[in-house]
């Protein structure tokens, strides 16, 4: 089981939760500590972790989880309603670059993630969950290249093909029905025509006979 299967299982799934989507962070600038107490639980991997609640009205937040060198388990620390998440910084929106920025109401933070690539699946992840659970203010996504912004472009690029193909074949039933519609009128023609001719001949035949 990798890590984040790990915390969904471990962290989020006690609590009634689904981990929508997590990143694993290191901070970009060290926090300024006055004072440092000896007996430090020493290094950790830390992960920022988007999650809904299951029951309703689904509630989105965002939680710090660390798991501590020598440790197999995770532990969950701060968490965020999603309601209180007011900035994301991508930093850069014209490379892929693996540093963001989180500003919440009450708290700034400065991060790197392992790779790019986990940082753009994140926001793309993060971006629609504000869109889904958000109703009122949502944050404010600034310097995110626009793959981000659309985080759902597969999906919508599929339906954009499915939308597209619906109207070809409703082009092409309205042409045949219109083809059809023609092809009844001409065989209506004849058939009146074959129904006149019937009844002249049986006229001229019943003169004859007299």
């Amino acid at each position: 089981m990798n890590a984040k299967s790990a915390i969904s299982k471990e962290i989020f799934a006690p609590h009634d939760e689904r981990m929508l989507g997590a990143v694993q962070v290191k901070r970009r600038t060290k926090k300024k500590i006055p004072f440092l107490a000896t007996g430090g639980q020493g290094e950790y991997l830390t992960y920022i972790c988007l999650s809904v609640t299951n029951k309703k009205p689904a509630q989105a937040s965002i939680t710090k989880v660390k798991q501590f060198e020598g440790s197999t388990s995770f532990v969950r620390r701060t968490q965020w309603m999603l309601e209180q998440l007011r900035q994301v910084n991508g930093i850069d929106p014209n490379r892929d670059s693996p540093e963001f920025d989180l500003l919440f109401e009450n708290a700034f933070d400065q991060w790197v993630a392992s790779t790019a690539s986990e940082k753009c699946t994140f926001f793309q992840v993060l971006h629609h969950t504000c869109q889904r659970y958000l109703t009122d203010k949502k944050p404010e996504f600034i310097n995110c290249q626009s793959k981000i912004m659309g985080g759902n472009s597969i999906l919508h690029s599929a339906a954009d093909s499915v939308t597209s193909a619906v109207q070809k074949a409703s082009q092409a039933l309205n042409e045949r029905g219109e083809r059809l519609g023609r092809a009844e009128e001409k065989t209506e023609e004849l058939r009146n025509s074959a129904q006149q001719f019937a009844e002249t001949a049986h006229k001229v035949r019943f003169w004859w006979d007299k």
